[in-house]
């Protein structure tokens, strides 16, 4: 199950990757203002990525640590696109899929194409 898709700013591959207050739901904070998401990458890699969410009324969620990591070993750009899937892979003990795509060009069609680990 899809849980948020995302076209990549500056901001996001720079620093931290925000994404929708609606996507909380899927996910057990247990209290506290951060979780750590064990998340499958497209090459089967386990990853850990935090997920923090401010106090108060705007409960905004962001990836930090562990986002930027993964940033670097696809080579992501802005303009570059995240989907985050809710999906256990028991075996491997993570609990969400992550893919990264990018915007191309066929035929002077445009679509997403998977993006390839660069390191």
């Amino acid at each position: 199950m899809q849980i948020f898709s995302k076209e990549l700013k500056d901001t996001d591959v720079r620093f931290r990757l925000s994404f929708p207050p609606h996507c909380l739901q899927h996910l057990d904070f247990a209290g506290n203002n951060l979780v750590d998401l064990h998340v499958k990458d497209s090459c089967g890699e386990l990853r850990v990525i935090r997920c923090l969410k401010r106090d108060g009324d705007y409960d905004k969620p962001v990836l930090s640590k562990g986002w930027l990591k993964f940033v670097a070993d696809y080579g992501l750009r802005a303009d570059d696109m995240v989907v985050l899937h809710r999906e256990d892979d028991h075996n491997l003990g993570s609990q969400f899929r992550i893919e990264a795509k990018r915007r191309i060009n066929l035929f002077r069609e445009e679509d997403w194409g998977e993006v390839t680990r660069a390191n």
